[in-house]
């Protein structure tokens, strides 16, 4: 136990100092140094960032037991990011940096007005803070407990537990994103994403490493030949994720996450200029193409292991891998590992949750003339007042009954597929206006949580992602061509035009390529 005890404590350690080190001259005084890491971000810790901002313990436990129970198909989440991402970086990011934007909602009243920035604002507010933070904290606890299994330690439920994991590590990500800003988050992140890259490999390596008597390939084979459908990157009609969702709302959903949301995009937002947001986002796609080893892979180990033990609750399957592969003098690390994934999540979502608040909520409707130094301090007052309310949450997303990625993704649609909606139609569609783009916002809110939650129609909620995606279209041109207003304005993308990366377009089709090449290879 004193290894693990070394490991664990030894990591974190490493990460703080580094990080304060990394800022010991800065001084975050005004909103672009504490939101926007005083655009200062390179490609690589844009791309660290990025990468753990999206992936934590909701992925490692959540993914895994997804893939556990319905095999490969679920890496259609990870792969098809890297489309996203390419066009983010080629279309979005370029117009984005050139408006000079701070946030997404900043976008939508510069392009219609400013109560769709505020609803919008508010949004994105309760879909961080209510939907994400909790998930992402509920399952970072789970695996901390179950590798120092605190419950049994100190005497107290295992449901006790689980709280007091909570409360922790709620705790410590504030500190980062409240002390911090920006920087701070981007600096420890890239640390703990080269830590989540080395200790994730460990467990399907010394898997399949133990599984083949020595050969890692040969444990390959084996898990294959246990049961080869679960490597049916197709799989069938009805599964949990069917292939035609690739063609339906899967990529509208990939577009929003990589492309317009605040939490991920804040960070191509605070790059040195284009060519770093760029690559940073490239980078990010290539990594994407990776992490399916990671997240998906040990999922597939755990069912040879396991059988269809813990098809119930599919979530035990990733910490009990663990615990059955990995030496006990690794835990340590990995659990600093986990702790650095949760907390990159936690911190970064949360990093956004406030500047979102401070700079379209705070600053635009209570106090508009808010000095640098008084948005600052609210940015770090409403940090405190969202962890506390995503850390009461957390509890309840117990038992979630298809596992908590599926709870995560259905919860996400009640805001992504409305907000893409109106951004894609303000970017693209001059001919949309703003009393079309609040109808289409209404109407896609209202759609997704009637089919979804109260009708529980038999349609695939990725499938309704699409329908709503196109009716939403439907409606604001509609409404735009009844009630005409000429609001568009031409001089909305006026700005200094920024260099592009003069690679970008080949790496970008190299990994479109590479994604095609997945999906052949494992039909």
């Amino acid at each position: 136990m004193v290894y693990t005890y070394l490991g664990f404590f030894g990591f974190t350690l490493f990460v703080i100092i580094y990080t304060t080190y990394k800022l010991r001259k800065d001084k975050f005084t005004t909103s672009k140094g504490y939101f926007l890491a005083g655009k200062s971000l390179t490609g690589p810790i844009i791309a660290g960032s990025m990468i753990l901002t999206n992936i934590s313990t909701e992925h490692l436990i959540g993914m895994n037991g997804n893939s556990y129970k319905n095999g490969i198909i679920v890496i259609a989440w990870e792969v098809t990011s890297a489309i996203a991402l390419v066009i983010a970086a080629i279309y979005f990011i370029p117009k984005f940096i050139k408006m000079g934007l701070t946030t997404i909602p900043e976008f939508l009243e510069k392009r219609f007005d400013g109560t769709i920035r505020s609803v919008v604002a508010l949004l994105l507010m309760c879909s961080f803070v209510i939907t994400l933070l909790p998930i992402v904290l509920y399952s970072g606890a789970i695996n901390i407990e179950s590798i120092f299994d605190f419950s049994i330690m100190f005497g107290i439920t295992k449901a006790q537990s689980l709280i007091y994991t909570v409360l922790t590590i709620g705790i410590i990500g504030s500190l980062y994103a409240i002390f911090g800003g920006l920087k701070a988050v981007a600096y420890s992140d890239s640390l703990n994403g080269i830590g989540l890259m080395l200790g994730g490999l460990l467990v399907p390596l010394i898997a399949l490493y133990q599984i083949g008597d020595g050969h890692i390939l040969n444990g390959l084979n084996t898990v294959y030949q246990f049961n080869p459908e679960k490597f049916n990157i197709i799989g069938k009609s009805d599964s949990t994720l069917p292939f035609s969702v690739l063609f339906t709302g899967l990529m509208i959903n990939q577009l929003y996450f990589w492309g317009m949301n605040q939490a991920i995009i804040q960070r191509a937002f605070g790059a040195k200029n284009l060519v770093e947001a760029q690559k940073g986002l490239i980078y990010t796609g290539a990594l994407k193409l990776f992490v399916p080893v990671i997240i998906v892979l040990p999922g597939l180990i755990g069912f040879y292991y396991f059988h269809d033990q813990y098809y119930d609750n599919p979530d035990l399957i990733y910490p009990l891998l663990v615990k059955k592969v990995l030496p006990t003098y690794l835990y340590g690390f990995f659990a600093a590992v986990i702790l650095g994934a949760v907390l990159s999540t936690f911190n970064s979502v949360l990093n956004s949750a406030s500047t979102i608040f401070c700079l379209d909520i705070y600053k635009k409707l209570i106090n508009k003339d808010a000095s640098d130094y008084k948005l600052v301090r609210y940015g770090k007052l409403s940090s405190v007042i969202l962890a506390i309310i995503a850390i009461s949450v957390a509890p309840l997303v117990a038992y979630a009954p298809e596992g908590l990625y599926q709870l995560l993704q259905q919860l996400n649609g009640i805001f992504f597929i409305p907000i893409s909606s109106i951004i894609i139609a303000g970017i693209f569609f001059k001919k949309i206006n703003t009393t079309g783009a609040k109808a289409g916002l209404f109407f896609g809110f209202a759609f997704y949580i009637l089919t979804t939650f109260i009708l529980q129609l038999n349609i695939h909620f990725v499938h309704l992602w699409g329908i709503e995606f196109v009716l939403n279209f439907i409606i604001m041109f509609a409404v735009s061509r009844f009630y005409p207003s000429e609001e568009y304005h031409p001089e909305l993308y006026k700005g200094q035009e920024e260099k592009f990366w003069k690679h970008v377009k080949f790496f970008g089709s190299l990994l479109i390529f590479l994604t095609v090449l997945i999906y052949i290879l494992l039909s």
